[in-house]
């Protein structure tokens, strides 16, 4: 680590502001009225009529659909710091909204082509409308895909002539208006809008039925609007790709925390053979383990989005590492959530299962953990073994 990087990792502040708890504590009212168990565990059965009023509460009322979105382009301008408190929350209830998918990747493709000067008017229009709540964007990549991936050539692109291109299991297609398609050309990668209307969209089961996936096929044409200019759309995606790894920790370490605290709870009440569950001194170590785990998850959340609020130069390190361990770590938490449970946790009726299937599907998504080790590895300069 150069001394540089060391003194900007030194100055981060990881303690949560008083902003930041009133916000946690307005997302964690309105889901708690909002976010009812028993329609998130509907959408397992096809229904999703929850989605769009929930979606509306959290993008409109509480304005969270702009959080990302610079002031002059009429978002919040808030930070990765307040976008992980919301995701946090989010994740505590499986919440079933496309923040993640729009508010957070969409909007940041657009916004790091503003920054760097890629983007093009009709992506200051679309930045308004998703920051109003208005509409809602999906990036046109797997939700498997991680950070440098664009760059790396790694994303099916479709072609300006209008050659269709299909990309599998994609995210927030099925609540989305619009999609951000990359582009190959000459000159590089760029993104246009297309209307999800003119595309062939057809879902695919899911193991986490409230992030539901979709094949997409698509064939832009020359009239398509252009959001990124030739040779930026690489770089807005990879950026987006990055802060979204980052932000994905703090919803795992959301799902983490809330198996967790239901667990304990659990266990503090359940009798068996006179006695309370929670007093075996087994349990007892289990748990012991589980809440380290889950609060060093939380730590590590914390530190990949206070890295990439303030651009600190080791802000690529915190995210790859935040993501390769929260990830498992939610895995971890929502299987011991169900076990621990006992015959309950094994039901429909419990919500334990919704928790395990986030937690999985979170771990494969935007890069697994073994991507994210590696690419730490090449960070740090990390040779590799003989």
């Amino acid at each position: 680590m150069s001394e540089a990087s060391g003194q900007a990792t030194s100055e981060l502040e990881l303690l949560p502001t008083a902003e930041e708890n009133d916000l946690r504590d307005a997302v964690a009212s309105l889901l708690s009225r909002r976010c009812e168990v028993d329609a998130v565990r509907a959408m397992y059965d096809g229904d999703d009529a929850a989605v769009a009023p929930l979606w509306k509460s959290v993008a409109a009322e509480l304005g969270l659909a702009g959080l990302l979105v610079g002031e002059s382009e009429g978002g919040v301008g808030g930070s990765a710091r307040e976008a992980a408190v919301v995701l946090t929350e989010l994740g505590r209830s499986v919440a079933p909204v496309p923040f993640l998918t729009s508010a957070v990747l969409a909007s940041t493709v657009l916004t790091a082509a503003v920054e760097a000067g890629t983007a093009t008017e009709a992506a200051g229009f679309l930045l308004a409308d998703l920051a109003a709540g208005d509409r809602t964007a999906a990036l046109l990549v797997p939700l498997t895909a991680g950070p440098g991936s664009a760059a790396a050539g790694g994303l099916a692109a479709a072609r300006v002539e209008g050659e269709p291109c299909t990309v599998r299991s994609v995210a927030g297609v099925l609540e989305a208006d619009v999609l951000l398609v990359p582009i190959a050309t000459p000159d590089g990668l760029a993104v246009r809008a297309v209307a999800v209307t003119d595309a062939r969209v057809e879902p695919v089961v899911s193991l986490d039925m409230t992030r539901p996936l979709a094949d997409v096929t698509v064939a832009p044409r020359d009239g398509a609007p252009v959001l990124v200019e030739a040779g930026g759309g690489a770089a807005a995606i990879d950026r987006a790709l990055l802060v979204g790894a980052g932000l994905l920790a703090a919803e795992q370490a959301g799902v983490a925390a809330w198996c967790l605290t239901e667990t304990v709870s659990y266990l503090k009440d359940r009798r068996q053979f006179g006695r309370v569950v929670g007093g075996f001194q087994a349990l007892k170590h289990r748990l012991a383990d589980l809440y380290v785990s889950v609060e060093s998850a939380s730590a590590a959340a914390a530190y990949a989005a206070a890295g990439l609020a303030a651009g600190d130069a080791d802000a690529e390190v915190g995210v790859h590492l935040a993501a390769a361990y929260c990830s498992d770590v939610a895995v971890t938490a929502a299987e011991e959530a169900v076990q621990l449970h006992g015959g309950i946790g094994m039901t429909w009726e419990h919500p334990a299962h919704l928790y395990l299937k986030r937690a999985k599907a979170d771990q494969l998504a935007l890069g697994s953990p073994g991507a994210h080790r590696a690419r730490i590895a090449e960070l740090v300069d990390l040779p590799a073994p003989s």
